[in-house]
This record gives C-alpha cells, sequence and structure tokens, in this order.
C-alpha cells in the first residue's frame, strides 16, 4: 500500500487513469492489501533475503550480465543484450519479466517457491548468455 504527494510543480503530471497500482483504487484492492501486510513476518522476510541472495549471486557472474541491482526480490539486471531480446526470449520459454529502462526487471511474488524462483533464474540466464 502506499500513496504519493504531488506539490505545485507535479500535481498535473499523472491524469486520472495514467497510473495504476497492485492494490490501488477499490475496497476490495484495499482489504487484498491489508491481507498480503497482515501476512509478513520475520521467517517471510528471511526467506526473502535468502531468494534475493540466490539470485544476485547466480546471476552476477554469468555470461552476458554486466550487472545486478536491488534489493530483496526487486532486482534489475543489465546485460551486454537488448532489453527487449531477453524479455521476448524469457517469454518463449514461460518466463514473463519486465523492463526497467535498459534493465530487466525482477519482482517475482514474495512467497514464490524456491524451486520456481530457481528454475526461472536459469532459464533467464540462458537467455541473456545467447
Amino acid at each position: 500500500m502506499g500513496a504519493t504527494l504531488f506539490g505545485e510543480k507535479t500535481k498535473d503530471v499523472l491524469s486520472a487513469g495514467t497510473h495504476g497500482s497492485t492494490y490501488g483504487g477499490n475496497p476490495v484492492c484495499a482489504a487484498a492489501g491489508v491481507s498480503v501486510v497482515s501476512r509478513i513476518d520475520e521467517e517471510l522476510l528471511a526467506q526473502v533475503t535468502e531468494k534475493g541472495a540466490y539470485i544476485q549471486n547466480r546471476l552476477h557472474s554469468a555470461p552476458g550480465v554486466e550487472n545486478v541491482s536491488g534489493m530483496g526480490l526487486m532486482i534489475g539486471v543489465k546485460a551486454k543484450k537488448d532489453v527487449k531480446d531477453i524479455i521476448a526470449g524469457c517469454r518463449e520459454k514461460g518466463v514473463l519479466v519486465l523492463s526497467a529502462k535498459d534493465k530487466v526487471r525482477l519482482l517475482p511474488a514474495l512467497n514464490i517457491p524456491m524451486e520456481l524462483l530457481q528454475k526461472g533464474i536459469e532459464i533467464l540466464a540462458e537467455v541473456i548468455a545467447q
């Protein structure tokens, strides 16, 4: 859940419908957000830290990877290959990733099973190396 405040300079930057949020805009979404936040505990956060470290370590020295940055499971991967080609290659192999400018953007569910995460990261590494 989040909010953004705009000052006079930026108040007209976003108009209705130009910005979305996973948990924004209605009571059902707000209830979903409250449910998710209520489930966050030390055990879940430890798992997120472990999974984030796995991704960073696996991709840091992978062929074709220039840089890996981020925290927890919010990770950006800068590769030598064009990000659009990486997104397309991953999609063909069943892995959906996004971009953030020239980086591959990873933001998996906090409770993603480790086996599924490993499979997805292996596919990403394979696509980047091609």
